[in-house]
């Protein structure tokens, strides 16, 4: 029988592993999302304990549209604008500067509650600062990923970093209510995310954008001008466009429509012996079990390399549709979470999907300018969907308001695929 060194072991393992997720062959894209990973699982913290503060305070599913509405409202006010500037700024550096920034908010939210003095307006007003950062950061980031990872490796890089996202979705729910039960305060959950920020800054201090193409200096460059390249390029291209519209209608019919899970969880699947401990972990386990649908969907997506890019499209599509209609009738918890799971693997299979489509397609010196309308499609119509979903659940009730929202999404995807076509297949 044949011994092989462990050297050789090692260095076999990991040449199957960099083949598979080529992205990891960059040092530099490694380190960035380690720190990622660990500020991610921070945030889905705050994600989980923030709407079930707010609800916990009022009562009200409005409240939680508004907040989602404060928080999205940057993205249709900034992505745009920010889509041509981030062309021109070093995006390492903008990367590090706005999660800095968004630190200060968790802090913020900290101190709020710690001291008992927290109230509807502050988190209405934080979730506009933190969104106001995030609308610049994220596409900073996005547009980044190239510059760490190049571009052969640029599809892995965005599913990894995906992958990264999701694993924190599942652990950020669990560990807030653990946190919450444990300390009795959501401050505490604050705190632990404004610390986690400090990892990421620091990876990309140590990581170096060894890919980076400097733009060219063209003198007399107009704001407005580089903007309508950015649209002309758009309407000249199906696949971006027809993305970009399905984008903007998930963004306002069908993301919303999670931000109703602690009223779902305080008052659908509520109990005759419920206690605050219990709506606080039952709050938790459905964040989380969408988090683990959208786990596997990320590690899915980051080993696939399929080119049939609208063919998994159309699968995300159902996938999240579906179950969100079936949602509406859910009135048992272990049926919720089977559902969510499923809503979790197809938002990240198509949101994937489409973020590859437009970054592989779109040429260096537009990808900014694309990619911050995709964004401002999939999040800058998000405001008035958390305001009208908000209204709806309040108005109506929270079941009929899912069930109403997945079918317009049903709907709507189908009239856009009736419009365009077939979603051609991306080059990547």
């Amino acid at each position: 029988m044949t011994v092989y060194p462990a050297a050789f072991t090692v260095n076999r393992i990991k040449a199957i592993i960099i083949r598979r997720f080529p992205a990891l062959a960059s040092r530099d894209f490694v380190i960035f999302v380690i720190g990622q990973l660990v500020s991610v699982i921070g945030t889905w913290m705050q994600a989980t304990a923030l709407p079930y503060l707010a609800y916990r305070i009022s009562g009200r599913p409005l409240d939680l549209g508004l907040i989602g509405f404060s928080n999205t409202l940057p993205t249709l006010l900034f992505a745009l604008p920010a889509g041509v500037l981030v062309e021109r700024w070093d995006k390492r550096r903008t990367v590090i500067l706005f999660q800095s920034i968004m630190s200060l908010q968790a802090f913020g939210l900290a101190f709020l509650a710690y001291s008992g003095r927290i109230e509807i307006w502050h988190i209405v007003a934080l979730s506009f600062f933190f969104g106001s950062a995030v609308s610049i950061e994220v596409t900073a980031r996005q547009s980044m990923l190239i510059e760490l990872a190049g571009r052969e490796s640029l599809p892995s890089a965005i599913a990894l970093q995906t992958t990264a996202f999701n694993v924190g979705r599942v652990l950020g729910p669990l560990v807030a209510a653990w946190l919450i039960t444990a300390t009795g305060n959501e401050g505490s959950v604050f705190l632990v995310n404004g610390i986690s920020f400090i990892f990421v800054i620091a990876g990309l201090f140590a990581a170096r954008t060894r890919y980076k193409v400097e733009q060219e200096q063209v003198e007399g460059r107009d704001i407005r001008r580089e903007f309508k390249e950015g649209l002309a390029y758009i309407r000249r291209n199906a696949v971006v466009s027809s993305v970009i519209l399905m984008a903007a209608l998930v963004g306002f019919f069908g993301i919303p429509l999670i931000q109703q899970i602690p009223a779902m969880a305080r008052d659908v699947l509520k109990t005759a012996l419920d206690t605050e401990t219990m709506i606080a972990a039952r709050t938790s386990n459905l964040y989380a079990a969408q988090g683990v649908g959208a786990l596997v969907a990320a590690l899915l997506a980051a080993s696939l390399h399929s080119s049939n890019k609208d063919k998994l499209l159309k699968i995300g599509q159902a996938a999240f549709v579906l179950p969100l209609i079936a949602l509406g009738f859910a009135k048992n918890l272990n049926f919720a979470l089977f559902l969510l799971m499923f809503i979790g693997w197809g938002t990240v299979i198509q949101l994937v999907t489409m973020n590859t489509m437009i970054q592989v397609d779109v040429p260096n010196g537009l990808r900014g300018r694309v990619f911050s309308v995709y964004f401002w499609a999939l999040q800058g119509v998000a405001p008035f969907g958390s305001l009208v979903i908000g209204w709806m659940a309040q108005t109506w009730n929270v079941p009929v308001t899912v069930t109403i929202g997945g079918a317009i999404c049903l709907l709507g995807i189908l009239l856009i695929r009736l419009i365009f076509g077939t979603v051609r297949k991306s080059s990547g």
